[in-house]
């Protein structure tokens, strides 16, 4: 395992462009749940006679929205989260003037909290809300609620939801664009906390072209044999190990 570290810090000192693609897995060790594995918020009961995958779907959004929010404000949004030290790694290395792009497929905004600044969100921010009405911009922070538990726009009192990619929608096709172009031109890709099951993000891995193709997870996942370096551990642990060697 050390010499892993080693081999991955000096591939990270030697390039000139780094990728990183992170899922749900890094975002975990800041007490924000995933969604498939075996204690994800998918294998979860959701309370109701629908299943989670329906109640994040638009057309839940439009059929039922009392029951969409209170469910999205339960176990999606977490205000609370820190960011943990894979988030601070990345943002040191962007700080230390190294040119590297996190593209990201979590929602809560932790690697722009812990400074980073090159964040391709490919399925939103629960930090950024929408007005259906008129369009209007709400923070997090300032979203009101009615009685009901919905996020409602104070000018026109239409709802408010949030900007992320719900099922049934698409991905943000410039932040797809943009992600795909950044993967074609990087030097060195780092893949961490992802099972890359999920379709078109895992196809991304496929437009690198670069010296080396690193996975950080901490279990098994589809495709091993695209990566030059596999190291299988918690990503906390993993990034702690970076700092201090």
């Amino acid at each position: 395992m050390q010499n892993k570290i080693i081999k991955l810090k000096k591939l990270i000192e030697q390039s000139n462009s780094i990728v990183f693609f992170g899922g749900a897995g890094v975002s975990t060790e800041s007490g924000i749940p995933d969604f498939r594995s075996a204690d994800g918020l998918f294998n979860q009961d959701s309370g109701q006679t629908y299943q989670p995958e329906d109640i994040v779907s638009d057309w839940f959004l439009k059929e039922q929205p009392e029951l969409f929010f209170n469910y999205y404000f339960e176990h999606l949004v977490y205000p609370e989260a820190v960011p943990n030290a894979t988030h601070l790694y990345l943002a040191e290395l962007e700080a230390k003037e190294k040119d590297i792009t996190i593209i990201t497929q979590n929602i809560d905004g932790l690697h722009q909290a812990a400074g980073s600044e090159k964040v391709l969100e490919l399925h939103g921010s629960t930090l950024r809300n929408t007005c259906l009405t008129c369009g209007e911009n709400y923070p997090l922070r300032v979203l009101r609620q009615d009685d009901k538990g919905i996020p409602r726009c104070p000018h026109d009192n239409g709802i408010v939801r949030p900007d992320v990619v719900l099922y049934g929608e698409m991905l943000d096709q410039t932040a797809l664009s943009m992600s795909m172009a950044a993967v074609e031109k990087a030097d060195l890709l780092i893949v961490a906390g992802t099972s890359l099951s999920v379709y078109p993000a895992n196809s991304l891995i496929h437009y690198f072209k670069g010296e080396a193709s690193i996975l950080l997870n901490r279990t098994p996942v589809q495709h091993p044999a695209l990566f030059d370096l596999i190291i299988q551990d918690s990503l906390g642990s993993i990034f702690k190990q970076l700092k201090e060697n």
